[in-house]
C-alpha cells in the first residue's frame, strides 16, 4: 500500500486507522487493537501520521516517531469541522487524516516524558488545592449550622478548630465534635500533600536552567516558571510572544465583520491553569507597587490609573508572557530596565 497520510482516532483499547495515498484517495481502514498499533505501524513505511491531542496523545507521538513516522498533534475542536454526517470511529479518523494534511493546520506540540512528568506534578497539585479549599468550606459550613464562624483564610481554620473543639460551653454534641476532629485531620492531611508536591516542583525548579530564568520576572514565581516551561517546551513553534499569549487565552477575543474590529474579553483559550498562575502573579505585582515609590510613574502604575486592577492584571499578564517567549526563543536573560536602555539607544 503506497501510503502517505494516516489518520488514527485514540482510544482505550480499540483504534481506529484511515490511511490515503499520495492522490488522496483512501487505501487503508482498519480498527486496531492496543497491541496491534506498534507492531502495525513498524511495518508500514514511514508517512504522515495525525493525531487528536487527546489523552494518551504524546505518549504515542514519541513511539511512532521511533519508528520513522513523523507525527503532529491537532487540537480536538480544529478537528471537528471535517467530521461528516454522523459522529463515530471511522468518520472520525477520515476527519483527522484531513485535517493533517491542511496547510493552514494548526499543531500541538509532542511533550517529552519529563515534560509530562512536572506536569503531573502540578496537576495533583492543583487536585488537592482544590480538595483543600473543598474540605476547608465543608467545615465552616457545618460550623455555621451551630452559631460558629472562622475568619477568612484558610490558615485560621488551623488555629481556631483545637479551641473550638476543646470549648465545652459552644454546645456541640460529641459526635459532632468527633466529626469535626476527623475533617480537621483530613484537612491538615492535604495540606501537608500540598506542601510535598510543591518541594517537589521545587527541586525541578532549581535543576532547570530555564525555569530559573523566567522566576526573575516580577509576578513569576517557582510555580508559575515551571509550569511554563514544562507546558511551552521549544518557544520557537510560536512565530512571536503575542501567539504564545494568544494561546494562553490573554489577547481580545474578536467579533469583527465588515471592515469594523469588534474587540471583546480575553479569549479564555489554552490552558485555564496556565492563565491563573499569571494573572494571580501579576495581581501580586500590582499589589506590591501600590507601595513602591520608584514605580509611581511605570507602564503598570499608569494601567491602573485608567483601568481597574483587574485589567490591569490581565495586561501584565499578557506582556509577562511575551517576555516568557522573547527569554526562551531568544536564550536572553531578563533586564528589568530593557524598555529604559532601548529608549535611550
Amino acid at each position: 500500500m503506497n501510503i502517505t497520510t494516516v489518520g488514527i482516532d485514540l482510544a482505550k483499547s480499540l483504534f481506529q486507522v484511515h490511511g490515503v495515498d499520495a492522490r488522496g484517495k483512501a487505501s487503508l481502514k482498519k480498527q486496531l487493537k492496543r497491541a496491534q498499533v506498534l507492531p502495525f505501524f513498524a511495518n508500514l513505511p514511514p508517512c504522515l501520521i495525525g493525531m487528536e491531542a487527546c489523552g494518551s496523545a504524546h505518549y504515542w507521538a514519541r513511539k511512532l516517531n521511533e519508528l520513522g513516522h513523523t507525527v503532529k498533534l491537532m487540537a480536538p475542536q480544529f478537528v471537528k469541522p471535517y467530521v461528516k454526517t454522523n459522529k463515530n470511529d471511522v468518520a472520525d479518523a477520515e476527519a483527522v487524516c484531513e485535517a493533517v494534511s491542511r496547510p493552514n493546520m494548526r499543531f500541538v506540540p509532542i511533550k517529552e516524558g519529563e515534560q509530562q512528568a512536572i506536569l503531573a506534578l502540578h496537576r495533583a497539585r492543583q487536585g488537592f488545592v482544590k480538595a483543600r479549599t473543598a474540605q476547608a468550606n465543608q467545615i465552616r459550613g457545618l460550623l455555621a449550622e451551630y452559631g460558629i464562624t472562622i475568619p477568612k483564610g484558610i490558615g485560621y481554620i488551623a488555629r481556631q478548630l483545637p479551641e473550638i473543639l476543646e470549648d465545652g460551653d459552644n454546645g456541640l454534641p460529641d459526635t459532632f465534635r468527633q466529626l469535626i476532629d476527623r475533617l480537621g485531620t483530613h484537612l491538615k492531611e492535604l495540606d501537608r500533600q500540598v506542601d510535598e508536591l510543591e518541594a517537589q516542583i521545587q527541586i525541578w525548579h532549581r535543576e532547570s536552567t530555564l525555569s530559573k530564568k523566567l522566576e526573575k520576572i516580577p509576578g513569576i514565581g517557582p510555580i508559575t516558571a515551571s509550569a511554563l516551561v514544562a507546558s511551552i517546551g521549544d518557544a520557537k513553534n510560536f512565530e512571536n510572544g503575542r501567539q504564545l499569549a494568544a494561546w494562553l487565552g490573554l489577547v481580545p477575543r474578536q467579533n469583527s465583520s465588515g471592515g469594523k474590529q469588534t474587540l471583546l474579553g480575553i479569549s479564555k483559550r489554552g490552558d485555564t491553569y496556565l492563565r491563573t498562575l499569571l494573572i494571580h502573579g501579576a495581581r501580586a505585582v500590582i499589589r506590591v507597587s501600590e507601595h513602591k515609590l520608584e514605580q509611581a510613574n511605570g507602564w503598570l502604575t499608569r494601567i491602573v490609573d485608567r483601568r481597574n486592577k483587574n485589567i490591569a492584571a490581565v495586561a501584565l499578564a499578557n506582556k509577562n508572557a511575551r517576555i516568557v517567549w522573547a527569554l526562551l526563543a531568544h536564550e536572553s536573560e531578563f533586564q528589568p530596565d530593557y524598555s529604559t536602555a532601548v529608549a535611550a539607544v
